[in-house]
Parts: C-alpha cells; sequence; structure tokens
C-alpha cells in the first residue's frame, strides 16, 4: 500500500507543481511545447509495454482491443461534451476535467501494474504528461478575473488527491480483480491514453512548439522505454 501511495504521489506531485507555475509564471509556449511533447513520447512507450501488451498477451486481441476502444471512445465522447457545454471561455476548467478523464484510468492500472514488479514508465509518462497540462489549465484559469489563485490551487489539489487516492484503491483491488478484469482495466486505460495524445497532446505541441517537437516526443519515448528495458 505504500508503494503505491508513493506511485500515485509521483504522479500527482507534478499537478500541484505545474497549477502553482501556471498561477504565477507564464512560460513560453515553446518550453510548455517542449514539455507536452516529451510527455507524448514517455506516454507511448508506457501504452505499448506496461498497457496494452501485458493485456493482449492475457486476454486476447478481442477483450483488450475492445477495452482499448472503449477507453479511447469514452475520452473522446467525455472531452467533446466537456468542449460543448464549457465552452472556449472556460476552456482551463475542461483542461483540468480532462486531466482526470485520463489520469483515473491511467493511475488505476498503474496500482494495478505494481501487483506484477511494473509501473515505472508508466509514473514517469503520467507525472511528465502532467506538468503542461496544469501549468496551461491554471494559467487560463488565473486570467479569468471571476477566478481567484487561491480557488485555482484548491481545486488542482483536490484532483491531486483524486489521482493519489485511485492508485491505493486500484492497488488494493487488484488481488480480488481476475486477470482479465486487470487486462481490461490496463487496456482502457491504454486507449484513454491514445485518445488523449492523438486530441490534445501531440496537436497542441505541434501548433506552439513546430517541427522540434518531434525530437523531443523521441526524446521522452527514449527514456521511458530506457526505463522500463
Amino acid at each position: 500500500m505504500l508503494t503505491a501511495a508513493l506511485y500515485g504521489i509521483g504522479t500527482a506531485l507534478p499537478l500541484v507543481i505545474g497549477a502553482a507555475i501556471g498561477l504565477r509564471w507564464t512560460l513560453p509556449k515553446r518550453v510548455l511545447a517542449g514539455l507536452m511533447a516529451f510527455g507524448a513520447g514517455t506516454m507511448i512507450a508506457a501504452v505499448s509495454s506496461e498497457l496494452f501488451e501485458p493485456a493482449f498477451r492475457q486476454a486476447g486481441i478481442l477483450v483488450a482491443g475492445a477495452a482499448l476502444f472503449l477507453g479511447a471512445g469514452v475520452y473522446v465522447v467525455a472531452s467533446h461534451l466537456i468542449e460543448n457545454k464549457l465552452g472556449p471561455a472556460a476552456i482551463g476548467w475542461a483542461l483540468m476535467l480532462g486531466t482526470i478523464l485520463d489520469g483515473v484510468p491511467e493511475n488505476t492500472a498503474l496500482g494495478v501494474s505494481l501487483t506484477s514488479g511494473g509501473g515505472l514508465v508508466l509514473l514517469v509518462a503520467v507525472a511528465v504528461g502532467n506538468v503542461p497540462e496544469a501549468v496551461g489549465g491554471a494559467s487560463l484559469m488565473r486570467d479569468r478575473r471571476d477566478f481567484s489563485a487561491a480557488r485555482a490551487m484548491t481545486l488542482w489539489t483536490a484532483t491531486a488527491v483524486v489521482l493519489v487516492v485511485v492508485t491505493v484503491l486500484g492497488h488494493q483491488l487488484s488481488d480480488a480483480v481476475p486477470e482479465v478484469g486487470i487486462s481490461t482495466v490496463q487496456a482502457f486505460a491504454g486507449g484513454a491514453t491514445l485518445a488523449v495524445l492523438a486530441d490534445s497532446l501531440m496537436p497542441e505541441a505541434y501548433k506552439d512548439g513546430g517541427w522540434w517537437v518531434g525530437m523531443s516526443t523521441a526524446l521522452g519515448f527514449l527514456v521511458a522505454f530506457a526505463l522500463g528495458g
């Protein structure tokens, strides 16, 4: 349980740090783009090695594939509803809610992965990806006159706490869940992560950073792959 809590804190702390940075400073767009691209590279490695591959080996292509598409579909639909409901004026809220939408299945899978001795690659991927999301979301909240810095920081801290709790619960329940259930959670998280990459991180990184972000993505993949090797 302690290990799961520490891993959860490892993914949640970057949210708090990123929010604090976003509420106080305005980082250059190219710096944020580089972080997003690096995070995208680490997530690609995590999806392939720690989420979908073990699910595919245990449950097969039908179950793992269905869970993968379900995870992607849930994120895409939820993200679309958030965007339509909140609109561009509340994009900071959308980014925070998006962090929860992809963070809950990712951190659940992280807690589950700890039972088999894995999780390091996924930890790095989620932690790195959380920084630019929190910086961007918090900075947009800061620009709203009706949103105080204290209120924004409270919301991001609460989100971080949720991710820690989810990680611990995922680890605690993994012993009571059959292997096919664990595989389903892993593949679902992989699908949600892929949707986040395609829908948010990669397009935003390229838009703000230009052609060179491909190198940052490759570096993120290499670092995460080496950690998992």
